[in-house]
């Protein structure tokens, strides 16, 4: 909820357009609104599988917009962890299903996370 309104305060007082500001500002604070309970849903979802604080780190990270691919290099940088500890990590959230292996195998396989819904 915070999150939300400072997103809309703060387009308002940037006040970039000559009209339409506080539709898009209402359309910000929506988005931000939709993220926020989104994340809330995913936790509850999850509550119950056993999580190290490194994986709950990196999952609210990538609950939080995390632009690029999750590899396990990525995972090893941002965890600072070694390649080892992350490969782990991701293996067990795979097994647990919070995680899934995208389309690339190989050097290019990257990891996202499983959608509440269902698998996709």
């Amino acid at each position: 909820m915070v999150k939300a309104g400072l997103a809309h305060l703060w387009f308002v007082t940037i006040h970039p357009f000559e009209g339409g500001n506080g539709r898009i500002a209402r359309a910000v604070g929506d988005m931000a609104l939709a993220q926020v309970l989104a994340k809330a849903r995913f936790w509850q979802h999850w509550a119950g599988v056993p999580m190290n604080d490194r994986q709950i780190n990196l999952l609210n990270k990538l609950l939080d917009g995390f632009e690029g691919k999750l590899t396990s290099s990525t995972w090893a940088a941002i965890g600072k962890c070694s390649q080892d500890t992350a490969l782990r990590d991701i293996t067990e959230l795979l097994e647990r299903g919070v995680l899934k292996k995208s389309a690339a195998s190989g050097r290019s396989t990257s990891y996202e996370l499983m959608r509440l819904g269902g698998p996709g």
